[in-house]
């Protein structure tokens, strides 16, 4: 019984850590990306070339709050992509503390620079398809300052167990676009597009808004919940639906890079 206890939880960290590999190549490729859609038009001077998308606002000539607004958002998701990965690296918080509560400072006022642009963007300048699309994300948003500052609050009183918890809901919830890519992309290749529209106020579209952040958060508390049991079938079952959210995770950032991320690098390259 012991035994079989013993394996129910390292498969449990297992599924995790394969978990943390496929996203850290999604973020990666992601990272890369804004990279060369942003990062190289701003330096090239031609800044009109970020405009590749008809479902964002891209840079507009004269609006100097609304261009500022958007690269500050574009340029904070590469970097939360690379401090958010890092924080979840138990040798590296082990090891190197100060990196990480300075990496970790880093990646809250990010957290919070992209949550509060992002508003913005979305209301104010009218980077948004349909309102009911829209308000998923926004909920988003106000989580995003919610968590920040509960881990923040938690590792200034130095109860680490609660920081743990809210710091790795702020993950999920600063990279819910980055999981909102993953899911469209993934539902488009597995259905075809079932309850998808282009205004993005279909069926499918208005679930994978809330399930972006949602769903990663809900096994985060799942596997909290698991890893405190005693019953390896109770663990057993938790490592099962982390399997499958490692599944969809795989499946995401496939089609991702298939549809969104690679081809748009290439087109960068003047390969495609």
């Amino acid at each position: 019984m012991l035994l079989h206890a013993l394996t129910a939880n390292r498969a449990l960290d297992m599924s995790v850590k394969v978990w943390f590999a496929t996203a850290l190549v999604g973020q990666l490729l992601f990272a890369i990306y804004i990279g060369f859609r942003y990062a190289i038009p701003v330096y090239m001077g031609t800044p009109e070339d970020m405009n590749m998308s008809p479902h964002i606002t891209g840079y507009v000539p004269g609006d100097f709050s609304g261009n500022s607004m958007l690269l500050i958002h574009v340029f904070g998701a590469a970097i939360l992509s690379a401090c958010g990965m890092l924080q979840l690296i138990p040798a590296l918080r082990a090891r190197f503390p100060r990196v990480h509560r300075i990496n970790g400072r880093i990646f809250f006022v990010m957290g919070l620079a992209g949550a509060l642009t992002g508003l913005y963007l979305t209301w104010l300048r009218g980077t948004r398809l349909s309102d009911i699309g829209a308000i998923g994300i926004s909920i988003n948003g106000v989580l995003i300052v919610v968590a920040i500052y509960y881990a923040w609050r938690f590792a200034v009183e130095k109860k680490f167990a609660q920081h743990m918890r809210f710091a790795v809901h702020a993950f999920f919830l600063v990279n819910a676009v980055w999981t909102l890519r993953l899911f469209l992309m993934g539902w488009f290749l597995t259905t075809q597009g079932y309850g998808n529209n282009r205004t993005m106020d279909g069926p499918s579209d208005i679930a994978i808004s809330f399930a972006c952040y949602l769903l990663p958060m809900f096994l985060a508390e799942l596997y909290f919940w698991a890893k405190q049991q005693s019953s390896a079938k109770r663990q057993w079952v938790v490592f099962g639906a982390m399997t499958l959210g490692c599944v969809i995770t795989v499946i995401g950032v496939v089609a991702a890079s298939m549809i969104l991320w690679l081809p748009r690098i290439g087109t960068a390259l003047g390969i495609v």
